[in-house]
């Protein structure tokens, strides 16, 4: 077979959402789109603030000659600076243009980092639930991802990650707020794992890092705020993007800050703007790099999001669902009333309603709710998990 093996079985171990995406493609087909209530991707209905589009307008029209040449490998110096600025108004630590590498969104982000600080058969520890393409991103750079659980709450479980450190351990990967549990690390979780990670550094005598995908850090509820993990730990990382709070996920615009104290800094800093070029598919555009600029202070409405999760959440307590309150992102993760969660997904598929299985993250006898869809997708769709979990009761 012309195809790879190691494609071959990424393809067999590829995402549940895709997934349930394609099967919702199908079934809108059969029924409707209209009569399928699909909640299988996080992919931002709302639209991006009308700011964004002023902006692309001046852009567009501005004639500078040399706008869309060839840029530093990091991304436009003034880009860099913005979002170092941005940085300085929550972190205590101060950051420069030189700390910020622009990306292709956080995914992007992500492989730059790796790329950086990896060497074949090194290990990353990711608390579970988590995002499953973490796997293929390690896989890029020859990574091997170790999963460790988190508590009932999900919240981190450091007894689990200090079990898990060994002599090939070279970062731990975080994700807060958390898809899919909507869960937010607190400042005294974070502290405690940047306490972890020092002691076993210098205990070791390398460095092993903490990386923090933060795209949904901007969209949080009930007046709660994401603490900085630069300020809990030196050795550490920060890959985002601007697809949710921008709802720009197609622009693909993101970036990777590295802290101003890393260990060896000349020289990852160095390793990531030579991964950057290199990869070849991360380098931010440079349309969207003078547009996010202008557009570090501003939000899609958050509060749409949340009276979505309130919807949900009080007509989940009232069916008899098990789930916590997601306290960010928009992803509820309720448990599923029978153990084998794929099967129930396969019922609620028979209310045309699609969810994706918690196994696919990390997180069997759970699934994943994405409530980024219109109040009438929810509130058409909540008679059907009604009618689901009525069904397995025997009710």
């Amino acid at each position: 077979m012309a195809v790879s093996t190691r494609i071959q079985e990424s393809i067999k171990r590829s995402s549940w959402i895709r997934k349930m995406f394609e099967e919702g493609k199908r079934r809108k087909e059969l029924y409707g789109e209209e009569n399928v209530f699909d909640f299988s991707l996080g992919n931002p209905d709302l639209e991006p603030p009308h700011s964004f589009k002023h902006i692309l307008k001046e852009l567009i029209e501005d004639n500078t000659p040399g706008l869309h040449g060839y840029m530093p490998n990091a991304g436009f110096v003034e880009t860099r600076q913005a979002v170092a600025d941005h940085l300085n108004s929550y972190n205590k630590t101060k950051f420069s243009a030189d700390e910020i590498v622009m990306s292709v969104g956080a995914g992007g982000a992500l492989n730059v980092i790796l790329k950086t600080i990896l060497n074949p058969g090194d290990e990353v520890i990711i608390p579970k639930p988590y995002f499953v393409e973490y796997n293929f991103y390690l896989d890029n750079h020859q990574g091997i991802p170790k999963l460790v659980p988190t508590k009932a709450d999900f919240s981190i479980d450091l007894d689990a990650i200090e079990q898990a450190i060994g002599n090939k351990t070279k970062a731990v990967l975080i994700n807060s707020p958390n898809n899919p549990t909507g869960r937010v690390y607190t400042k005294e979780e974070l502290d405690s794992l940047g306490e972890l990670l020092s002691h076993y550094s210098q205990k070791r005598g390398e460095v092993i890092y903490l990386i923090s995908d933060e795209p949904y850090r901007n969209i949080v509820y009930d007046g709660i705020s994401v603490p900085s993990v630069f300020d809990a730990y030196n050795e550490t990382f920060v890959a985002t993007s601007f697809s949710k709070d921008l709802s720009l996920p197609g622009e693909r615009i993101g970036y990777a800050a590295v802290h101003p104290e890393v260990s060896d800094k000349e020289m990852v800093i160095g390793g990531m703007v030579l991964s950057n070029r290199t990869l070849g598919y991360v380098n931010a555009p440079a349309f969207m790099q003078r547009a996010i600029a202008r557009l570090l202070n501003d939000r899609v409405d958050v509060g749409i999001y949340q009276k979505r999760r309130d919807m949900l959440c009080d007509a989940f307590e009232s069916f008899g669902y098990e789930f916590a309150r997601p306290q960010g992102a928009f992803y509820l993760f309720p448990r599923t009333p029978i153990e084998d969660d794929v099967e129930f997904v396969r019922q609620l598929q028979e209310q045309n309603i699609l969810t994706v299985p918690g196994s696919g993250f990390g997180g069997p006898g759970h699934l994943r709710i994405a409530y980024c869809v219109s109040e009438k997708v929810i509130e058409n769709a909540l008679p059907g998990f009604e009618k689901a979990i009525k069904a397995v009761k025997g009710q």
